[in-house]
This record gives structure tokens, C-alpha cells and sequence, in this order.
């Protein structure tokens, strides 16, 4: 199942930036999706498992070899093992530009973020465009699967394709299961991690219950028995490689007292269902972390769809004043948005006085139900699939 806005995002790329990268954690779908737009192109195509020895030993002389790949989009899969290729894609490239060769000269996948990879960036600046490619997410999901998709099943499982296409809940634990394990014992090491998976897998435990809040990075190093530095450099390592976000706080002159704090996700539902041993759907809708489960879901499929013209926090002021998500739209304008598992939710005090001090142009409380609805002072209650949808036809209005 290949991500359709993904796919025509990528084959745009291809056709006017010479260096393209797709982003995204680990069994995502970025190979998939490498190799089935470059079947579009119509350009000869060479792919390379960096993590592969018989590949990676190919680049012992990288820029003889690459020379001998004129005329072809190169795949490089797992591109930060070898960081160094970087630079010299730099002189390639504007080898290639002066020799009239511009666009689709290669294709770099990824675990690792932007921020990680920040060779690319700066030694390929002005030359390389960033996609980011999420597990399924709910706006594709219903968009391909109709009257058949089941958004219970995807919050209880996740959007890994393995684990959301698994052939019963058993099955998709146990790849769950089996992805935590290889990850940390394997895949982080492998990508220069030093840090022992006993001690990654105890944090990423502790993390899942701080889900939807903010870390007290003290706390949570007695708890460890580590150190506040080692504990935040665990947890950016963990948001560098996709399996954490770290949603800011809002930033603004206010004559109030601010958290400034990040919140802490698990990005992917099922990981983080995994990580609190909820196996079905059953255990989820009698867990305590029921709601907060709920919000990241809700969160991290509204993030999915907006576009880097968007900015997006929470808002928490010392007194608990709060909103789940404050949203600046391209023009400027903000909207404020609760996220509530309830169908029928009932606002406080406390939200209307957030709207007033963010000057939310747009009041948004998004459910779980189907219904939409006003209630007073401007506010709107809609399920989270009307709400993405909103979110969908506001980034059309703004291109």
C-alpha cells in the first residue's frame, strides 16, 4: 500500500531536485515506496542496502563507483551508515549541473532525522529535498481501505505496515514485540547508539507512562539512575530516530507564567500499547492511560498532514490552563484544539481562557464520535476524521 500524496510529493521531487531524501523510522515503508516511484520516472535505476556488506563494501572508492552510474537514479537505502557519502554527492552533483544532468541523480533513505543527518544538509544546501514517510496514518488508511477501515484496529495496532496488516492482534503484538527488541538491541547499536538496550528498554518502559505529558527529566534520572544530560540525550536520541516526539511549548509574550517543557509521545500507538502491555482492544478501553493513548493518536495523525508552512505546540500555563494543540496556519492565523476521547465533551473554564490567551481565530474540540457540532463562544466539536479533513482542505486553500 504506497502513500499516494507520498508517491506524487516524491516523483515532483525527483523531476527538479537532483538529491531527494525520504525520512522515516525503521519497517515505515521507504523502500517500498524508493523502489515503486522510480519504476515511474522512467530513468534507469541502481538501489543500494547500505547495510548490506556486499553493497556497503561497494563505496570503498565511492566516487568511482558513483561515476560509473551516469544517467541513473541512484537508491541509496540506510544513508546515514555512511555519512561521509555526503560531500562528495556535493561534487556530483554540481559536476553533473555543469554538464547539464539537474534532476533525479539520486534518492537517499533514511532512519535518522534531518537534524541527525547534518552533514547532508550542509554540505548539500540547495541541492537536496526532505520528505518525511510516517507509518499508515488515518486520512490514507480511509481513504484506501473506505467502509472497511477500522480506526479502532489502527490505534490498537499502529501504523507499521507488518503490524497493522498482521493477520490477527496476536500476530501483531508479537511483531511489535519482536521490532522493540531488534531495535534496541540491534538497530540503534548498529546506527553508532552507545547505549546498553537494557537501559534504553527501562526508559522507553518509563516513557510510555509519561505519554501526553511533560518529563521531568529529574525524576525520571532517579528513577534510571541516570544522570539529567544522559537522560535528555536518551530521549533526543530517541526523537532523532522517529520513535519519540517531543511536541514544544508555546512560545509568546504573555504576562503568564509558561511550562516550557516539551510533552513526550510515543509516535506510533501500537509501540507505545506494546510498551503498557495492552494486547487488545478490550485492555485499551479499560486502561487508565486510556485517554492520553487516545490524544497522541489523535496528535500524531493531525502532524502527519500538515505541511512545513504550518507550526504547531500545546499550551500550558503554571495554573494548568491548557490546549492539546495550538496550530498557526501559513497566513498567521491560530487555531486552538482539544482532543478529547468523550463524545460528548464538555469544555472548562480553563479552555476557553487558553483560546483567549493564544487569540485563537478558530476554537476546535476533536472526538472520537462522528457527530459535529457548535457550542458557544465559536467552538466546534468534530470527530478526528472531519477534523483532518479540515486540516486536508486548509492546506489546499493555502497553496
Amino acid at each position: 500500500m504506497v502513500q499516494r500524496h507520498l508517491q506524487e510529493n516524491l516523483l515532483a521531487a525527483l523531476h527538479s531536485m537532483p538529491v531527494v531524501a525520504i525520512l522515516g523510522p525503521r519497517q515505515a515503508g521507504k523502500t517500498t515506496l524508493a523502489l515503486h516511484v522510480s519504476g515511474l520516472t522512467g530513468k534507469k535505476t541502481a538501489y543500494f542496502d547500505l547495510e548490506s556488506d556486499a553493497d556497503f563494501n561497494k563505496f570503498t572508492d565511492a566516487e568511482a563507483f558513483l561515476k560509473r552510474h551516469r544517467d541513473t537514479l541512484v537508491i541509496l537505502d540506510e544513508v546515514q551508515r555512511k555519512p561521509d557519502l555526503f560531500r562528495l554527492l556535493r561534487g556530483i552533483v554540481d559536476e553533473r549541473k555543469r554538464n547539464g544532468e539537474k534532476a533525479g541523480q539520486f534518492l537517499l533513505l533514511g532512519s535518522a532525522s534531518r537534524d541527525l543527518l547534518q552533514q547532508s544538509s550542509e554540505s548539500l544546501a540547495g541541492r537536496i529535498r526532505y520528505l518525511e514517510l510516517s507509518p499508515f496514518s488515518f486520512s490514507e488508511l480511509q481513504q484506501a481501505e473506505g467502509l472497511d477501515f477500522q480506526p479502532e484496529k489502527l490505534w490498537l495496532r499502529g501504523g507499521f505496515p507488518d503490524s497493522y496488516m498482521a493477520t490477527s492482534d496476536t500476530e501483531s503484538w508479537n511483531w511489535r514485540h519482536d521490532f522493540i527488541s531488534t531495535y534496541l538491541e540491534r538497530d540503534l547499536p548498529q546506527m553508532g547508539v552507545g547505549i546498553a538496550p537494557n537501559n534504553l528498554r527501562r526508559m522507553w518502559r518509563m516513557l510510555a507512562h509519561y505519554h501526553g505529558n511533560q518529563v521531568n527529566f529529574s525524576e525520571l534520572g532517579r528513577s534510571l539512575e541516570m544522570s539529567h544530560p544522559t537522560v535528555k540525550f536518551h530521549i533526543d536520541i530517541l526523537t532523532d530516530f522517529y520513535m519519540l516526539r517531543q511536541l514544544p511549548p508555546f512560545a509568546a509574550n504573555l504576562k503568564k507564567r509558561l511550562v516550557k517543557s516539551p510533552k513526550i509521545y510515543l509516535r506510533d500507538s501500537g509501540i507505545l500499547h506494546n510498551l503498557l502491555n495492552v494486547s487488545n482492544i478490550d485492555s485499551l478501553l479499560s486502561h487508565p492511560g486510556l485517554g492520553a493513548s487516545w490524544e497522541g493518536f489523535a496528535v500524531e495523525n493531525i502532524l502527519s498532514l500538515l505541511d512545513s508552512r504550518w507550526s504547531f505546540s500545546y499550551y500550558r500555563t503554571a495554573t494548568q490552563i491548557e490546549l492539546d494543540l495550538v496550530l498557526e496556519l501559513p497566513f498567521g492565523e491560530i487555531w486552538a484544539v482539544e482532543i478529547k476521547r468523550s463524545a460528548v465533551p464538555k469544555p472548562g473554564r480553563g479552555f476557553y481562557e487558553a483560546c483567549r490567551d493564544v487569540n485563537a481565530a478558530r476554537r476546535w474540540i476533536v472526538t472520537a464520535g462522528t457527530d459535529r457540532y457548535p457550542l458557544p463562544d465559536g467552538v466546534e466539536v468534530l470527530g478526528l476524521a472531519d477534523f483532518l479533513r479540515v486540516i486536508a482542505d486548509s492546506n489546499r486553500l493555502t497553496k
